[in-house]
């Protein structure tokens, strides 16, 4: 019994060998860079904090 199989274009996988690469090379400079904002941190919101900006009350309120 043969099984047909339909080659893939060349294009394509060039395409797909491309994109491999190009992830390969951003991950690697991204470990070699490090972190973009070390002491980037999430600010917890609470009842006594209004969600948003700091320091932009009441900005924005059609006075």
């Amino acid at each position: 019994m043969r099984t047909s199989r339909i080659p893939a274009p060349p294009a394509l996988v060039g395409f797909v060998l491309l994109v491999l690469a190009l992830t390969a090379v951003s991950y690697a400079v991204g470990r070699a860079v490090g972190p973009v904002a070390p002491g980037l941190h999430r600010v917890e919101e609470g009842p006594d904090r209004m969600p948003g900006m700091p320091g932009m009350h009441g900005a924005g309120e059609g006075r």
